[in-house]
C-alpha cells in the first residue's frame, strides 16, 4: 500500500477526522446487521496453498522493490507460471520507467463474456522488507483465486491483475502498474463492470484496543478490535458493481466485514491501486485489513509471514471468490 504525506497538514487531519466520523454515524444509524448462515464454497480456498504462495513471495534472495528489477522479474515469472496452471489466457503488460522495464501480469477467465471485472493487487514492496501483509497477501489471493476460478461458469470476464510499482517512489504517479492498466482499459473503450483492489488482508487481532481510528469515537461504531475486514468505497456514486460485490461479500458470512463509504475529501481511502480506476471513472473498491490503523508493521522490516493470520486470510479469499461467482 502506497502512502504519501499521510495526514500531515492540520486542516487535512481535521477533514479526515470529520469525514470518518460522519460516515461512521451514518453506518451506525442506517447499517443493517443480520445473522446469516456461512455459505459453502464450491471450491474452498486452501490454507496450504496460501502459505506456499506467501513463502514464495516473501522468502526471496532480494527484496521485491523497484530497485531490484531482477527480483521483481523473478516474482513476476512466478505469478505468470502459477496463473498459467489454471488459465489459457495469461500475459505480461510491459512498460518502461526511466529506461527500465516493469511488468503487470494478467490472467483471464470467462473470456467469452464482453463485460469484465478486475481483481487486482500489487506485488512490489516499499523498501527493503518482506512486505508479507503489504502486499504478498493480496497477490496470494489472486493466485489462489486463479485455482478456484478454473472451470467456473461466469457471468463476466474476470481479469486477475498483479501490478508493479504501487509503492513509493512511484505511488500516485502514472508509473504505477495499475495506472497503466486502467488507462489501457479506458483508451480501448473496454466495458468494465468494476474493480476490486485486494490490499493487505492478512493481519487480524482480537485484543481490545488493537484497532485504531483517526478519532477514538469511531470505536463506538466499528469496535476497537482488529477482527474484521473493511470494504472501502466512494461515499456516493460508487456504482452497481460495488454495491453488488459488497452485498455478496457480506452475505457469504465467511468473515466479519465492515463497509466504509468514504467521502471524496477524506484522505487515506485511496492509498492503493483502486485510485487509478477511480481516476478513469471505473467503479472500484478496496478490500483491506485497514493497513496502518491496525498493522503497526506497515512499511517496516517486521512485516513478516509470522505476523499473519492465514486462517482468516483464507476466509477473505473465500468471500472474494463467492462474490465473483455470484455477481449478476
Amino acid at each position: 500500500m502506497g502512502l504519501k504525506n499521510r495526514l500531515k497538514p492540520t486542516k487535512k487531519k481535521l477533514i479526515f477526522f470529520v469525514g470518518f466520523l460522519f460516515t461512521g454515524i451514518l453506518i451506525f444509524v442506517f447499517g443493517k446487521k443480520e445473522d446469516r448462515t456461512v455459505q459453502n464454497s464450491p471450491v474452498p480456498a486452501d490454507s496450504v496453498q496460501v502459505k506456499q504462495h506467501l513463502l514464495a513471495l516473501t522468502q526471496t534472495p532480494k527484496f521485491r522493490n523497484h530497485k531490484n528489477i531482477d527480483q521483481l522479474n523473478a516474482v513476476a515469472d512466478y505469478i505468470h507460471q502459477t496463473f498459467g496452471m489454471y488459465s489459457d489466457s495469461v500475459g505480461f503488460q510491459k512498460y518502461k520507467v526511466e529506461g527500465n522495464e516493469y511488468k503487470n501480469i494478467i490472467c483471464s477467465f470467462g473470456t467469452e463474456n464482453s463485460k469484465r471485472i478486475v481483481i487486482g493487487a500489487h506485488y512490489d514492496v516499499c523498501g527493503d522488507q518482506q512486505g508479507a501483509d503489504d502486499n504478498a497477501t493480496g497477490v496470494t489471493a489472486l493466485l489462489e483465486l486463479a485455482r478456484m476460478l478454473q472451470n467456473q461458469k461466469l457471468q463476466y470476464r474476470v481479469d486477475l491483475v498483479a501490478y508493479t510499482l504501487e509503492e513509493p517512489p512511484y505511488f500516485r504517479t502514472e508509473n504505477m502498474g495499475s495506472y497503466v492498466h486502467a488507462k489501457y482499459l479506458k483508451d480501448n473503450n473496454i466495458d468494465v463492470y468494476g474493480m476490486a483492489s485486494v490490499e493487505m488482508i492478512g493481519y487480524f487481532k482480537d485484543e481490545k484496543g488493537s484497532q485504531d481510528f483517526p478519532i477514538s469515537v469511531l470505536s463506538w461504531i466499528y469496535g476497537n478490535k482488529g477482527d474484521f475486514i473493511t470494504l472501502v468505497k466512494k461515499f456516493s456514486g460508487a456504482g452497481p458493481f460495488v454495491g453488488n460485490f459488497i452485498d455478496h461479500f457480506k452475505e457469504s458470512n465467511q468473515i466479519k466485514a465492515e463497509t466504509f463509504p468514504a467521502p471524496k475529501f477524506v484522505g487515506g481511502v485511496d492509498y492503493s491501486d483502486h485510485l487509478n480506476y477511480w481516476k478513469f471513472d471505473f467503479p472500484a473498491l478496496m478490500i483491506t485489513d485497514t493497513s496502518f490503523f491496525r498493522n503497526k508493521n506497515y512499511h517496516k522490516t517486521t512485516d513478516t509471514l509470522e505476523t499473519l493470520d492465514i486462517k482468516r486470510m483464507t476466509k477473505v479469499i473465500d468471500a472474494i471468490f463467492l462474490s465473483i461467482i455470484h455477481l449478476k
